[in-house]
């Protein structure tokens, strides 16, 4: 076992890392940036050190600066979370050279993983549905053209090292592809640096569920159930779900059957996450592998029991995965929101600033994940993401009631959040039903100044238990 592990990470999955790193015995090093002087973790953690000024490119970007840190603080590991430098190849490859365990896959099962042509092109070796599309990248706006006509519209330009909807566009005839083409690979250009894209056929409004995965160095691959990630804004998810409320029973096999197939060609070892998007029919297809810990992961944790960090570290060392999947009985219904310090009725409009008052809800079934506390001051530099909120009950109905009660509890005064959003949508017919896609947020709550009594949204009284 390690006895010493840096963190290479902030917030709140600093903060979650800690506590099962505390837990197992192991000493921690976090590091901090000057925005994150304030951090709860600099207190929880065995030792902190500075790497650098707010801007994360000063700081958790800074591979160098993190490197040192971990040389001087004698670390025999790094977690990096999730988010920064958790799917930088280059960065687990120098970690591994600096003698350091990088807890995560191999850096060159990243760097595959991490180009989704590369990935893509894996997946069908490994006898994996993909959406239809081009073979490899697509270099100039002629060659689109072709693809496009040879697989229908409406078609999506992706960028192959793309994340977050950044460098995609959908074009629904040839005019629009026209026009969109050279804008996508900019994009892509400008948040990538690489403008290598590729064209997918468009699958509408499809929902979006994962499978987890953990592999060991000794040829063992589990697999965790999936969850639901269908509410979502431009293509960043807000509300996670295990299990999927509407996939069947045989369905849910062959997606399990189809990631480890995946994760056993690409030699993965460590936690991962297969991503699908699901048709209307029940027909799956994948997306991408997400080559870390995942920001839903506790929804997993909750339905299985498994401690997903606990056993990142374990494979980390050596050591066999601690269960097998006969092991693996998914117990109840989980539900995970996002608390973002956005104002959702505003055009999402980031929310930095004090919290001047807060409370976090608590009682049977609720799991808070958050490092902010009354009196500290959200930065503007990072994410904002402040906490995530997690219900676990016997059946989805019951779920749904508990998070709605968590809700009506959770206190967060001096900056907007998204809680007065999840409060209109744990009500909405369309969710208490199941019946979402990823379409969901922008058809029922992109309009502005919406509040939660707008005769606009269609609204259930809460399920009778």
């Amino acid at each position: 076992m390690f006895s010493r592990i840096l963190i290479a990470n902030r917030g709140e999955i600093a903060l979650r890392v800690n506590r099962t790193c505390r837990e197992l015995d192991i000493d921690t090093i976090v590091v901090y940036s000057e925005a994150d002087k304030n951090s709860i973790t600099r207190e929880l953690a065995t030792e902190d050190i500075c790497i650098g000024p707010a801007p994360s490119a000063q700081s958790y970007l800074d591979i160098s600066r993190i490197i040192a840190a971990a040389e001087i603080a004698d670390a025999e590991a790094v977690h990096p979370g999730y988010g920064f430098l958790s799917e930088n190849a280059e960065f687990a490859r120098i970690v591994e050279d600096a003698g350091m365990k990088f807890i995560g896959p191999p850096s060159d099962v990243i760097a595959k993983m991490g180009d989704k042509d590369a990935a893509k092109k894996l997946a069908r070796a490994a006898g994996v549905p993909v959406v239809p599309g081009s073979d490899g990248l697509v270099a100039n706006e002629e060659e689109a053209l072709s693809v496009a006509a040879e697989i229908g519209y409406p078609v999506i330009i992706k960028a192959t090292k793309g994340g977050g909807g950044r460098g995609m566009r959908v074009a629904h005839n040839a005019i629009s592809l026209r026009s969109i083409f050279s804008q996508a690979k900019a994009e892509a250009g400008i948040a990538f640096h690489d403008d290598s894209v590729f064209i997918e056929k468009f699958i509408d409004k499809p929902r979006h569920v994962e499978i987890q995965f953990i592999a060991d160095t000794h040829g063992n691959i589990v697999t965790l159930g999936e969850r639901d990630c269908s509410v979502q804004r431009r293509h960043q998810k807000l509300i996670e779900e295990s299990p999927c409320p509407v996939l069947l029973p045989e369905v849910r096999k062959r997606m399990e059957e189809a990631t480890v197939a995946l994760a056993k060609s690409s030699g993965y070892v460590n936690a991962g996450t297969a991503e699908y998007i699901l048709d209307q029919d029940q027909n799956f297809y994948f997306l991408e592998v997400n080559a870390r810990l995942q920001v839903e992961h506790p929804v997993t944790e909750m339905v299985t029991g498994v401690d997903l960090v606990r056993e990142q570290i374990l494979v980390a060392t050596g050591r066999p995965l601690s269960f097998k999947q006969s092991d693996i009985q998914n117990r109840g219904h989980a539900i995970e929101v996002r608390i973002n310090a956005e104002d959702p009725f505003n055009s999402f409009r980031p929310s930095p600033g004090e919290i001047t008052r807060y409370f976090a809800p608590g009682g049977r079934g609720v799991r808070v994940d958050s490092h902010v506390y009354s009196g500290y001051r959200i930065p503007s530099n990072y994410d904002s993401m402040i906490a995530k909120l997690i219900v676990h009950a016997e059946t989805r109905k019951l779920a749904i009631a508990t998070m709605d009660r968590a809700l009506s509890e959770y206190i967060i005064e001096g900056v907007s959040t998204t809680i007065p959003l999840y409060k209109d949508i744990f009500r909405h017919t369309l969710f208490v039903t199941g019946n979402v896609n990823t379409g969901f947020i922008d058809d029922f709550f992109q309009k502005p100044r919406v509040s939660s009594s707008s005769a606009q949204l269609k609204r259930v009284p809460m399920p009778k238990l």
